[in-house]
C-alpha cells in the first residue's frame, strides 16, 4: 500500500516596510485557479521551508526579503482545488519595487482596508488572521 501525503507549500506574507501603513504584496495568477493570491508555491525536495520562502519571493515578486516570523499552518483537504497541500505560511518584511514574474501575472500592493475579494485558495482565511494578529496581536486559534 502507498502512502499519500499532501504536498508542502509555503506562503509569504511580504510586509512593504518603507512604505506607510507597510501594506502588503498580492500576486494575480496566471494559471488556474485564477485571481488574487498571496506569493507563496511548492517546496522543493531538498529544501527548507524557509529557503522555499525566500526563493518564491523572489521568483513571483523580484524582492530579496527578510523572514520575520512563521505565522501558522493551513492544511484543510480543501484549501487548493488542484490537490491536497499544507502551507507554511511566513511573515516577511521588504523594501522596493515588487516586480511580476514566474507565475505572476501582476502584482499589487495593499493595506488592510483595499484586499481584493476575488482571492485564491484560503487566502482569504489567512489574511483575515493575519490582520487580526497585526492589528490586535491575536493569534489564530488551532481549527
Amino acid at each position: 500500500m502507498t502512502h499519500r501525503n499532501p504536498s508542502p507549500t509555503v506562503d509569504i506574507i511580504i510586509e512593504l516596510v518603507d512604505r506607510p501603513h507597510r501594506p502588503i504584496i498580492l500576486i494575480l495568477r496566471q494559471n488556474p485557479p485564477y485571481g488574487w493570491a498571496i506569493p507563496g508555491g511548492f517546496i522543493d525536495y531538498g529544501e527548507s521551508a524557509e529557503a522555499a520562502a525566500r526563493r518564491e519571493a523572489s521568483e513571483e515578486v523580484s524582492l530579496k526579503v527578510e523572514l520575520v516570523e512563521q505565522f501558522q499552518v493551513y492544511s484543510d483537504p480543501n484549501r487548493d482545488p488542484r490537490q491536497h497541500t499544507m502551507s507554511v505560511v511566513f511573515i516577511a518584511t521588504a523594501t522596493g519595487e515588487p516586480k511580476a514574474a514566474d507565475d505572476a501575472k501582476a502584482v499589487g500592493i495593499f493595506e488592510s482596508w483595499r484586499i481584493p475579494t476575488e482571492l485564491c485558495f484560503d487566502h482569504d482565511k489567512i489574511l483575515r488572521e493575519y490582520w487580526r494578529y497585526r492589528h490586535y496581536g491575536i493569534r489564530p486559534g488551532l481549527s
